[in-house]
Formats: structure tokens, C-alpha cells, sequence
């Protein structure tokens, strides 16, 4: 299958060739070759078990940590293929974080929970300057500022997953994944968290997993939409959501099936 591209301007932030996931003898990605534009949205799209968070997995080597898991293809990074050897698959996930879909802050304090990534990477630099502008970027400063030291589970689902993403921040990524962040928050802690993602790509390359047709044609540039393990279409949002290419498309974002 050709590489899907969506814009040929530019070096794209990540690329995959011919990638393909198989757990056990279940191939659950089949061979997908697309590339996703530096500082721009793509939403991964789909019914449930067609791959999304499989494929979104592949793009920072979260699949090492799952038993069984294979990946055969290429993910290019920065012109390097980061199933190579020789490649440190921390150091993958520094560049290119990941915010889960559950809120998953560390029981430790708000400022801990931030400072973790930075410490463990011996990070050059004020830790409290760092804290702070990815608190700020995460746009939970204002409301935290004066109880750094609270425990982060005291904070509600909302604050919890805003901290999870200043955390990855905190590291400076390139690339920020997102495996459906919104999908347990509340209709206002939703709002906030799409407002955020789309300020963040003013600086970083976002993919986002969501179940949620409004929410991808709300905040994503480009959207992806999987069935079966494969990518049926990839196009710009607007494209997708009033005139897709292929039928199977247009039957799952009008919702005759899914």
C-alpha cells in the first residue's frame, strides 16, 4: 500500500511504512504507511478493536511493554526508524510523549508529579521554572499555583489529566499522543481539555485517539479513519466529516454503523 500522505509540504513529524502489530497470531495493524504533519491534529478514528490505540502505541514504543506484541514496518522519527537496534526506546518516549486515557497522576505532590520526568532525565535547568511553565502550558497553573505541594490525587479528573499532560511536557517533547484524554472527564472538563490541545499545537505535533466523531471534527487538522486494522482514508477533517472518499467512511462518521 502506497504511503498515505496528507500534505506535501514540509518533513513530516512522524511517518510509518508498511507498519503492521500483531498480538500472538492476531494481526491487529495491517501494514499502514502514513505520515503526520509537524504541528498539526490527527485524529485517529474508528469502532472499537480497529486498531486506533494499537496504532498510536507504535508511535512512541508503548507496544514493547505489552506481552505477545510484534511490530514488523517502520515508524520514521527525525529521519531515523525508531525500531532500529541501536534506538533507546526512553528516549523515544521523552521525545514523544503520551497522555492515557484514564488520569493517571502519581501519589505524590502536584509539583512532584511534574518535576518526575525532568529528575529522572537529569534535565539541565530551574525545576521550578520548569514546573511552572508546564503547569502554564497545561493551563492549571492559576489553579494550583498556591498548593504545589497538595497531593495531585486531591485535584478532580479534569486537573488530574491536565497535570498528566504538564507532566509530559515537562520533558520537552516534539510529539504529544493522546489516547482518548477526554473520554472519563465531564462535558466542562472536556471543553477545557479540547482548548488546551488546540493551543498546544501551536508548539507540538498532536495525535489523539478519540470515539467521539465531534470532538475529532472539533479540534484535528487530519483525520484517520481505521476499520479492521486497516486505513480506509486519511484526509483533511473537514474532507472526512462532509465528503470522504470511500463509502465505509461516510457510513461511520454519519453513524450507520460503529
Amino acid at each position: 500500500m502506497p504511503t498515505i500522505k496528507v500534505t506535501a509540504e514540509g518533513t513530516p513529524a512522524l511517518e510509518t511504512r508498511d507498519l503492521s502489530v500483531f498480538y500472538g497470531d492476531n494481526e491487529a495493524v495491517k501494514s499502514i504507511s502514513m505520515e503526520v504533519p509537524k504541528n498539526k491534529i490527527v485524529a485517529l478514528i474508528g469502532p472499537s478493536g480497529c486498531g486506533k490505540s494499537t496504532l498510536i502505541r507504535c508511535f512512541n514504543r508503548m507496544n514493547d511493554l505489552v506481552p505477545n506484541a510484534r511490530v514488523e514496518g517502520q515508524v520514521i522519527f527525525r529521519g531515523e526508524n525508531l525500531y532500529a537496534n541501536h534506538v533507546d526506546p526512553v528516549e523515544v518516549r521523552r521525545r514523544i510523549g503520551m497522555v492515557f486515557q484514564k488520569p493517571n497522576p502519581f501519589p505524590k505532590s502536584i509539583y512532584d508529579n511534574v518535576a518526575f520526568g525532568p529528575r529522572i532525565n537529569g534535565v539541565d535547568g530551574d525545576l521550578d521554572e520548569i514546573v511552572e511553565r508546564s503547569l502554564m502550558q497545561a493551563a492549571l497553573w492559576e489553579e494550583v499555583k498556591d498548593r504545589l505541594e497538595v497531593s495531585a490525587l486531591e485535584l478532580s479528573g479534569g486537573q488530574q489529566q491536565r497535570l498528566c499532560i504538564a507532566r509530559a511536557l515537562a520533558v520537552t517533547p516534539e510529539v504529544l499522543l493522546m489516547d482518548e484524554p477526554a473520554s472519563a472527564l465531564d462535558p466542562i472538563a472536556t471543553s477545557k481539555i479540547e482548548e488546551l490541545i488546540q493551543e498546544l499545537v501551536k508548539n507540538y505535533t498532536i495525535v489523539i485517539v478519540t470515539h467521539n466523531m465531534q470532538q475529532a471534527a472539533r479540534v484535528s487538522d487530519y483525520t484517520a479513519y481505521l476499520y479492521l486494522g486497516e486505513l480506509m482514508e486519511y484526509d483533511e477533517t473537514d474532507k472526512i466529516f462532509t465528503a470522504p472518499s470511500e463509502r465505509s467512511t461516510e457510513d461511520y462518521v454519519t453513524g450507520r454503523f460503529g
